[in-house]
C-alpha cells in the first residue's frame, strides 16, 4: 500500500488526486475517483450558480461515501463570481476539503479553515507555495510548466520545480503537471512530493462527460500536440492543438495583440459549445504534454488500479533490484 503524508492528511487510500476542471469536474467523475480511493474535486465555477453548486455536491454524495472536495479557483475578472456565496455553498454542504486556485486566496482559506475545512492549494510558483502554507493552506498543489491550463509565466517544468519546492514546504504536496501513470507517481515521490494531482489524463476516462471525440484526439495526440497561448498578454494557457489554437498563436507572432484581437476564439461560450457538439477543432480545449502517454480510455477505477499497481512494481521490483544487485556487487 501507498501511503504518504497526503492520505493520511485527507483520509484517502491513494495518494492521487483529480483535480479541478472546468466543466468536467462533475458529480459522475468526482464519485468515480472517490470510489476508487483517489480524491476527486467537484469544479465549483462550472455550476452557473451556488444553487446549482449545492445540488452538485448532493448529486456527488448520492454517489459515493467516500471523502471528496471542491474546486474554488479566483481569477481576476471584470465581474467577478459571487465567491462568498459560492463559500457558503461549499460550507453549507458538508465538504472537507476544498482546492483553491489563483488569485489572494486568503480570505478564502480563513474563511474555510474557520469552518474545519482543509485547503489544498494550487500554484505553479515556490513563492506562491510558499506564501499559501504562510497563510494557512494545509497542503500544496504545485503545478509545472508541462500542465494543461496556465503553467504561470516561469516556464519551469517539474523535474526542477517539485523538488525546488519540496525544500521550502513543510505541509504535504501534491505534484500536477504531466503525470498520468504509475511512473510519474514514483517519479514525483521521489523528487519530494506526497501524490500527484492528475487533469488530463482523468478528462480521457469513461465516466468524464466530455464528448468521446476529444477523448479519441487526445489517445491520438502525442507530447507536442499542445500550443502554449496568451505568452504575450502574461497570462499563458497551455491547450490543445487545433485550428482555433494556431490562429490564436498566429496572431500573438504578428506582434502588438491585445486580447480583443483572439476574444472571438478563445470566449468559453465557443469552447464550451464546441466540446457540447464533439468539434473538436472548433474552440480552446484545456490539455497538457501528458496526451503523448495516454494510450486508452479506461473506467475511472482501471486507471486508478493501473497507477498504484504499476508504481508498486517499479517500487518493490526494479528500483528495489537495483540496490540489490548493487549490494551483492559490493559484496
Amino acid at each position: 500500500m501507498l501511503k504518504t503524508r497526503f492520505t493520511e492528511a485527507f483520509g484517502v487510500e491513494y495518494p492521487i488526486a483529480q483535480g479541478g476542471m472546468q466543466w468536467v469536474g462533475k458529480a459522475k467523475l468526482v464519485a468515480a475517483v472517490a470510489n476508487a480511493g483517489a480524491l476527486g474535486f467537484v469544479t465549483a465555477l462550472t455550476q452557473p450558480t451556488p444553487e446549482e453548486l449545492a445540488k452538485e455536491i448532493q448529486r456527488t454524495k448520492d454517489l459515493t461515501d467516500k471523502p471528496f472536495g471542491v474546486n474554488l479557483t479566483i481569477l481576476p475578472t471584470i465581474t467577478p463570481p459571487p465567491y462568498a456565496e459560492y463559500r457558503r455553498a461549499i460550507i453549507e454542504g458538508g465538504i472537507k476539503v476544498v482546492e483553491t486556485a489563483g488569485y489572494k486566496p486568503q480570505e478564502h482559506i480563513d474563511d474555510f479553515k474557520a469552518h474545519g475545512i482543509k485547503v489544498i492549494h494550487k500554484c505553479t510558483a515556490v513563492r506562491h507555495a510558499a506564501s499559501a502554507e504562510r497563510m494557512g493552506a494545509d497542503a500544496i498543489s504545485i503545478d509545472g510548466f508541462e500542465c494543461a491550463g496556465h503553467p504561470g509565466e516561469d516556464d519551469i517544468p517539474g523535474l526542477i520545480l517539485i523538488p525546488a519546492a519540496a525544500n521550502k514546504i513543510k505541509v504535504p504536496m501534491l505534484a500536477s503537471g504531466g503525470f498520468g501513470d504509475g511512473r510519474g507517481l514514483v517519479a514525483a515521490l521521489a523528487l519530494g512530493a506526497d501524490g500527484i494531482n492528475m487533469g488530463t489524463r482523468f478528462c480521457v476516462t469513461q465516466e468524464a462527460e466530455i464528448a468521446d471525440s476529444f477523448k479519441q484526439q487526445m489517445v491520438e495526440n502525442d507530447e507536442r500536440a499542445t500550443d502554449l497561448i496568451f505568452r504575450t498578454l502574461h497570462n499563458t494557457a497551455r491547450v490543445m492543438k487545433n485550428k482555433v489554437s494556431q490562429e490564436v498563436v498566429a496572431i500573438e507572432r504578428a506582434g502588438n495583440a491585445k486580447f480583443e484581437d483572439v476574444q472571438h476564439l478563445v470566449a468559453g461560450a465557443r469552447g464550451r459549445s464546441a466540446m457540447e457538439r464533439g468539434d473538436t477543432d472548433d474552440g480552446i480545449w484545456s490539455a497538457g504534454m501528458v496526451q503523448g502517454l495516454i494510450n486508452d480510455v479506461p473506467t475511472v477505477k482501471e486507471l486508478v488500479d493501473r497507477i498504484v499497481a504499476e508504481a508498486e512494481e517499479i517500487i518493490e521490483g526494479r528500483l528495489q533490484s537495483m540496490i540489490s544487485r548493487y549490494a551483492e556487487a559490493a559484496e
